[in-house]
């Protein structure tokens, strides 16, 4: 039997990138899974056909994890087609990056707003159709908390407050018989990093240079790190900041 079998996951921001390859993990273990997006439609139902192709199940709902109204909307969706939850995944997530001379208030806002603000939204809203016999939530936080490369304080800020949380939510969640762990990527070649400029430039060639295994990371090898934490193999483990970067610290 496959280790996710019957179990629920909600993944957000799964319309590409990091989220989108979790979402069909997830859906190839054997979890019904809703994928997530804001904006790209098209995207999110691309990951629904894939998941379906396989023999999965999955659908796709739209909202914005930083609106209130948009992620009670996402749970009550996810509740009138699946039930429940068993996983949460707090993928969905913002970046950009300039020097502190550029720092601007509409840059921390949209940051901290889906960076942060998004994820205490989405596990608030998961918790209240959650299993009662438990589960996990798994938040994507980012190496760059270890690293703290320039030109990157709003971003690096949002990614601390992420390890933050997942420490306080671990003990607040475990009597629940939720545990809370966090995936904390380094450089991934995704859609949004070629759109950023970052893949292929001098940046990139840094965080290579600085990896002890030599490339850059891919979605692939995210993806089973969330199917092992959501899944009994993991069951000993909360609080923990899984550091997934080929070794660059």
């Amino acid at each position: 039997m496959s280790k996710l079998q019957g179990k629920v996951a909600v993944v957000t921001g799964a319309s590409k990138g990091i989220g989108a390859e979790i979402a069909r993990d997830l859906a190839a273990a054997g979890a019904k899974v809703v994928v997530n997006y804001a904006s790209s439609k098209a995207g999110a139902d691309k990951v629904v056909a894939d998941i379906a192709a396989k023999g999965g199940k999955a659908i796709a709902v739209q909202g914005d994890v930083a609106k209130a109204a948009d992620t009670e909307r996402l749970f009550a969706e996810t509740k009138k087609a699946f039930g429940h939850v068993d996983i949460l995944v707090n993928n969905a997530g913002v970046y950009s990056f300039g020097p502190i001379d550029n720092f601007t208030e509409e840059d921390f806002h949209r940051h901290f707003n889906t960076n942060v603000l998004g994820l205490l939204q989405s596990t608030r809203e998961a918790l209240k159709i959650f299993n009662p016999e438990g589960g996990s939530v798994i938040n994507v936080g980012s190496a760059i908390t270890k690293i703290n490369p320039p030109a990157t304080v709003v971003y690096t800020a949002t990614k601390g407050a992420v390890d933050a949380i997942t420490a306080v939510l671990a003990n607040e969640l475990a009597p629940r018989k939720i545990r809370v762990n966090s995936i904390n990527p380094g450089g991934v070649e995704t859609e949004g990093t070629v759109t950023a400029g970052v893949i292929g430039s001098d940046w990139e060639k840094k965080m290579i240079a600085d990896t002890p295994l030599g490339r850059i990371g891919q979605v692939k090898d995210i993806g089973p790190l969330a199917t092992f934490l959501a899944s009994p193999d993991s069951g000993w483990l909360t609080g923990e900041l899984l550091t997934a970067s080929g070794g660059m610290r």
